[in-house]
């Protein structure tokens, strides 16, 4: 029995395959490099990947269908799939909107293809995002809200994922879990996410542009938080059908704790020991002013309990920064 991982060389995806391996399971990885940020960074994460017997990797586009089909086929043992691979952050989404629908709806749609001709799949997990929420304002955030009013592309394109899931949940019997990640944080994170981007500019001496006076707010989960709820759910799929009821659900995963950008901002200062430039500026339309995540559900199902603050976490994610940092020259 193998498990497919999507994404594995992204930030969340290097992440949950180590933990997975180092409870004993085999993983099947999948990853096209795209260069959205630094390939070095995924390049690094999937070397450390490599070093685990347990693990294999497949360098493919999850929207190549015939590459798709022809995985099904060749490993019949995969009994469960994580699919996190995709094209993130919401700002870009205004710049190359194909890449959102191509990665995000075509890629969901040929995982979704390749899911319902394993024989043996228990359960396909997938990452949707708090981005469908929109401009709700009610905190925090409930999987019961609506999610019909998409401030970006990409939170379309994830409502949509959440969407045609539904759908082969009812038609092909595919037993599911959608995962509304809020804004994740921690060591080997995304270049683009604000607080590495404001680590590289602090240490560079270069300003940040930080919105709304900094009072923008975001439900911060740091990384190690993420993976046990992701485990959680793996390991417990949707129950079966009752009542012509389809085998999906949704659950938000996050801190359950809403903190200003602010915050992030002086933690980053204590522990790169500089002083940031900032320029203040509007907020982009794109992005919401606040986040948070009411999660009952998943702590009810899985046992999710976020205990990692960012006094905490934060500074763990500069130590591996200024590591990181150090190294990444000599890969040039």
């Amino acid at each position: 029995m193998s498990i497919l991982l999507t994404g594995v060389a992204g930030f969340i995806g290097y992440h949950v395959a180590a933990a997975l391996m180092a409870r004993g399971e085999q993983v099947i990885g999948v990853d096209n490099l795209t260069p959205y940020y630094d390939v070095r960074l995924k390049q690094a994460r999937l070397e450390r990947l490599r070093q685990n017997p347990n693990f294999s990797f497949l360098p493919l586009d999850i929207a190549d269908r015939a590459a798709m089909l022809d995985l099904a086929d060749s490993h019949p043992e995969i009994t469960r799939i994580v699919h996190l691979a995709a094209q993130a952050g919401v700002r870009y989404s205004m710049v190359d909107p194909y890449a959102y629908v191509h990665s995000n709806v075509l890629g969901h749609l040929c995982v979704l293809e390749l899911a319902r001709r394993l024989g043996g799949l228990r359960h396909l997990v997938y990452a949707s995002s708090s981005s469908v929420y929109g401009g709700n304002d009610r905190l925090p955030f409930s999987e019961t809200d609506r999610v019909d009013q998409p401030l970006s592309l990409y939170a379309a394109t994830k409502r949509a994922d959440e969407l045609m899931s539904h759908a082969y949940g009812h038609l092909f019997g595919v037993p599911q879990t959608g995962l509304r990640f809020f804004t994740v944080y921690g060591p080997w994170g995304r270049p683009d996410m604000a607080y590495f981007s404001f680590a590289e500019a602090i240490i560079a001496g270069r300003p940040i542009t930080v919105y709304d006076g900094g009072a923008v707010r975001r439900d911060f989960t740091y990384i190690d938080d993420i993976v046990k709820g992701v485990l959680g759910a793996l390991d417990n799929p949707p129950p079966v059908p009752v009542n012509d009821a389809p085998p999906v659900r949704i659950l938000n995963i996050g801190n359950n704790r809403s903190e200003p950008i602010s915050n992030v901002i002086t933690l980053l200062e204590e522990g790169l020991g500089r002083r940031a430039l900032i320029t203040y500026a509007p907020r982009p339309p794109a992005d919401v002013a606040d986040t948070c995540a009411d999660v009952d559900a998943i702590s009810l199902l899985a046992g999710f309990a976020p205990s990692t603050p960012l006094s905490v976490g934060i500074p763990r994610f500069v130590t591996w920064f200024r590591d990181w940092m150090a190294l990444a020259p000599a890969a040039e």
